[in-house]
């Protein structure tokens, strides 16, 4: 059974930090993109930062110099840094797993940026 389980959401003052978190279980972790997305309320889910098998990262333009992405395949985790947060961030963040024919969701994490 894959599971992907996101942690660290909270409650952020504009300008703050956090950092998410996601255990994956179930894959071979090593062999799978992973990938932050986030969906803002009445909005659709967006590609936020994903890193391949590789290494390679691509990031939202809107992200880029903020927000971090990372991976620890010895302990089948990918991380998300977000630093100078913004209220329009205001999102549940959502890992996911992409694989050459499969392809996973973790059940997501609310971030509330607010003062």
């Amino acid at each position: 059974q894959v599971q992907l389980v996101e942690s660290g959401g909270d409650l952020v003052q504009p300008g703050g930090s956090l950092r998410l978190s996601c255990a994956a279980s179930g894959i071979i972790f090593g062999l799978y993109t992973m990938g932050w997305y986030r969906q803002p309320p009445g909005k659709q889910r967006e590609l936020v930062a994903a890193i391949t098998r590789y290494g390679g990262i691509n990031y939202a333009d809107s992200v880029k110099g903020r927000f971090t992405i990372s991976r620890d395949n010895a302990k089948d985790t990918v991380y998300l840094q977000m630093n100078s947060l913004k209220p329009e961030e205001t999102a549940v963040y959502y890992c996911k797993a992409d694989g050459y024919s499969d392809s996973y969701w973790g059940q997501g994490t609310q971030v509330t940026v607010s003062s």
